[in-house]
C-alpha cells in the first residue's frame, strides 16, 4: 500500500476527492499538522476485519429499526452523556 502525507488544511479542503483517491489507488493518507502526524486514512477492502463488523453492526441496526428498537436524541445524547 502506498503512502502519502497531506497537510490537515489541504485535506479539510479536498476530503472528498483524496478519500476517492485513496481507495482508488489503495492508497493510506497520513494527515499531517504542522509537520506532526496526526491519524491516517486508509481504504477498508471487502473480507478485513473493520469491513466485515461494520457490515454486521449495519445488519443488526436495521434489524433493530424494523423491531422498533430506537432511541430518540435526547435519549441518545444522555446515553453518551453529552
Amino acid at each position: 500500500m502506498n503512502i502519502q502525507f497531506v497537510g490537515m488544511k489541504e485535506f479539510r479542503q479536498n476530503m472528498a476527492s483524496y478519500a476517492e483517491q485513496a481507495q482508488k489507488n489503495k492508497q493510506q493518507l497520513i494527515i499531517m499538522r504542522k509537520n506532526k502526524p496526526i491519524f491516517t486514512l486508509s481504504p477498508i477492502e471487502p473480507g478485513q476485519e473493520g469491513h466485515t463488523k461494520f457490515m454486521q453492526d449495519i445488519v443488526e441496526a436495521r434489524e433493530d429499526v424494523r423491531k422498533g428498537k430506537t432511541h430518540t436524541l435526547d435519549e441518545a445524547e444522555k446515553m453518551i452523556g453529552v
